[in-house]
């Protein structure tokens, strides 16, 4: 799965509802770098097993299915867009039962080689901005520039419940942290960030200011 990068790759990664995803898409917007979500690719992983009535717990299932699924990875306003088949699952990527499930289905090796697989892609034509919960652990491991976004179990689950969500947010931090393929870490030389008591700019800040240190430039 070793693949190098042809571009710079900025990793965010964190648990659920830590606020990377916002973080991720404003600093992309704020370096002229390509946004990718990998989250949004295993919960459209996720949909697709559901869609076609799979059960979560049906390991070699989930498998071939996903070695059969027909997917499209493209850039949209310079954002990533996963398309299988000729849908774009986005409409229903935040579903109930799709937050219900995608640990599980995340959690299946096949699945995670797959979606590593065409994440990469993006970095052989594009500087990226890449969020999830081991960009810097698996994916892009030899990147230099690796942080870890964190908030506290209250502030992450009020986050999701203000946004409708009912994400169960122990249960998630168990499941991607325990599970055998890839589990949530945080990378050896990964900057952490508490995320609780900052806003998105206060986040994004902190970051330009260590990518700065560490030579990359920031345009005007």
């Amino acid at each position: 799965m070793e693949s190098p990068a042809a571009h710079r790759i900025i990793a965010i990664d964190g648990p659920a509802a830590s606020g990377k995803s916002s973080v991720a898409r404003e600093l992309a917007r704020r370096l002229r770098f390509v946004y990718v979500n990998s989250g949004a690719m295993y919960r459209a992983m996720t949909w697709h097993v559901l869609g076609n009535g799979v059960a979560t717990n049906d390991v070699g299932a989930i498998e071939q299915l996903a070695e059969k699924a027909n997917i499209t990875c493209h850039l949209r306003s310079d954002e990533s867009v996963m398309l299988i088949g000729a849908v774009d699952p986005e409409p229903f990527l935040r579903e109930d039962r799709v937050n219900e499930n995608v640990s599980r289905v995340s959690s299946v090796p096949r699945v995670r080689e797959i979606i590593v697989e065409r994440l990469r892609r993006y970095a052989q034509s594009n500087d990226l901005v890449m969020e999830g919960r081991d960009i810097g652990s698996v994916v892009f491991p030899e990147t230099p520039y690796k942080f870890y976004i964190d908030a506290s179990p209250d502030i992450r689950a009020s986050r999701r419940a203000a946004q409708g969500q009912r994400d169960r947010i122990a249960a998630r931090d168990q499941a991607d942290s325990s599970r055998r393929a890839s589990p949530l870490i945080i990378a050896e030389d990964a900057h952490v960030i508490d995320s609780s008591n900052l806003t998105i700019d206060g986040v994004v800040g902190e970051i330009v200011g260590r990518l700065k240190l560490k030579g990359l430039t920031i345009p005007a």
